[in-house]
């Protein structure tokens, strides 16, 4: 796994995605789901060119299960943008690179006009 695509737990969630100052894609997984594990590489990749504007973080739905209930995840993988502390969009479902880089290019570019 990625050194940019860390994977967190409930106790890191506050401060890793809702006290971060830039938006955080959270993806909700788990180790048995076969399109959990297609998306990571695309993830890792947005990670790195992401650097700096936005992060990504992993939350494992098989260990943090109170989180997972938390944000009602019913489907795996589901991808949840935090900006400001507040849950902004999700995608439920893998998807491709473009769609998560649009996801997280319309909020970061949301948090540039509002510096």
């Amino acid at each position: 796994m990625s050194e940019l695509v860390r994977e967190i737990t409930g106790g890191e969630f506050e401060q890793e995605v809702l006290n971060a100052t830039e938006p955080v894609l959270v993806d909700f997984w788990a180790a048995w789901c076969a399109p959990c594990r297609m998306i990571q590489p695309t993830l890792e990749t947005l990670a790195h060119e992401y650097e700096g504007s936005a992060r990504i973080v992993k939350v494992d739905v098989d260990s943090e299960t109170a989180l997972s209930q938390r944000y009602g995840i019913k489907a795996l993988p589901t991808l949840i943008l935090f900006k400001g502390g507040k849950e902004e969009e999700r995608i439920m479902g893998a998807a491709n690179k473009e769609t998560f880089a649009r996801l997280i290019d319309k909020h970061i570019a949301t948090v540039k006009t509002a510096a």
